[in-house]
């Protein structure tokens, strides 16, 4: 297990609203940077509408993010979620959530409400994930 640093920008992702890498590795771990309902294809669209779209959003982009290296949901052990209106969206978000995931193999996630996010966004998700194998994607 190699505890070198690999910084990937990954070819078709969303475009960075920041200054990041989309996902760092190191020992076999992932480390996906937060997304947000950004348009891959055409950066200049605004977010959709409501947390239904952005949730499907947002784990669209954090696959095509995992796919460019090599991995998939799957693979996550562990998310971080931010709700700019935490009351109102937390249940919603939670039954488009559990889509993603296989019955019985949820990551470890903590989620949080926040007073803002990038591009006017009401939602952003990182991830960590772990490879099945130890050679870079």
């Amino acid at each position: 297990m190699s505890d070198a640093l690999l910084f990937h920008m990954v070819a078709g992702a969303p475009q960075p609203v920041a200054p990041y890498t989309h996902v760092v590795e190191t020992g076999g771990f992932l480390f996906v940077t937060g997304q947000v309902a950004t348009d891959p294809d055409d950066d200049s669209l605004p977010p959709p509408e409501g947390i239904e779209a952005q949730t499907h959003k947002v784990m669209d982009n954090l696959k095509r993010v995992l796919a460019g290296v090599g991995a998939s949901l799957e693979d996550v052990v562990m998310v971080r979620a931010f709700l700019t209106a935490f009351e109102r969206d937390y249940l919603a978000f939670n039954a488009i959530y559990l889509t993603y995931f296989a019955p019985g193999h949820l990551p470890a996630r903590t989620t949080v409400g926040v007073t803002g996010l990038a591009r006017g966004t009401i939602l952003e998700i990182d991830m960590i994930a772990r490879r099945k194998s130890q050679t870079p994607g």
